[in-house]
């Protein structure tokens, strides 16, 4: 049997799995493997990679995606659980002022002003692109300058380097981006909370040995990590 342990986790988790790598190792025995932190759409993404066959022990993505990995047979039912919420953010380059936004006029208005606003292939931009800008009632206005950041890539990541000047993702996938500053969760009237799933690749080699690996992550000792990564954990 392999020595791998292979975990496919969507960029709202990464953070917090990375930090608890060293764990899983201790609990698995065995080497964890990152395949991807993509859910995106290219070719090296968690939904094209489980399409093409390949192993993944683990599966970390979005409630709604894991329930349709499940349905399409690339992720087993028993055993996905819950195991952290995430709020929804945006973030402007480091240096720029503070866009003081605290209600959804303050979030029009800052749109309406921004140049390039960018977000990403996940839930986040699902909900940007087909909700929250039509509730502002501005989407014709804005969907033109918004730009999808796929591939892998972080809106952060693009934000920092100066193509854009606004951005929408995960909260824990904006706060360890370096070069972007005041990384704020929606307005309360305008946030979406997102529940995260762990759930067993069912070409996994030993599902019962993912299944603990997925009771750890919903455990008490896995939080601190969780939520220093930005997510609510959730769990016993």
């Amino acid at each position: 049997m392999s020595n791998e342990f292979r975990v496919m986790t969507s960029g709202a988790f990464t953070a917090a799995y990375k930090a608890l790598i060293p764990q899983l190792e201790q609990l698995t025995g065995k080497t964890i493997v990152t395949v991807t932190t993509s859910i995106g759409t290219g070719d090296t993404s968690i939904p094209n990679r489980l399409k093409r066959g390949e192993v993944a022990d683990l599966v970390i993505v979005a409630d709604g995606v894991v329930r349709q990995f499940i349905a399409d047979g690339y992720v087993l039912g028993e055993g996905a659980t819950i195991i952290a919420r995430s709020m929804m953010g945006f973030a402007v380059r480091a240096g720029a002022p503070d866009p003081k936004i605290r209600t959804a006029d303050d979030l029009r208005k800052a749109l309406l002003a921004a140049t390039g606003i960018g977000y990403s292939a996940s839930e986040s931009g699902k909900y940007y692109t087909t909700e929250m800008v039509q509730r502002l009632g501005i989407a014709d206005q804005v969907l033109p300058k918004s730009r999808l950041v796929g591939g892998g890539e972080r809106v952060g990541t693009v934000i920092a380097r100066g193509e854009l000047d606004f951005g929408f993702q995960q909260m824990s996938e904006l706060l360890p981006v370096p070069g972007i500053a005041h990384v704020t969760p929606l307005p309360p009237e305008l946030q979406k909370v997102s529940n995260f799933t762990a759930g067993v690749g069912t070409n996994s080699p030993d599902p019962a040995l993912a299944r603990k690996a997925i009771a750890f992550l919903a455990s008490r000792e896995a939080h601190p990590a969780i939520a220093a990564s930005g997510l609510e954990p959730v769990g016993a």
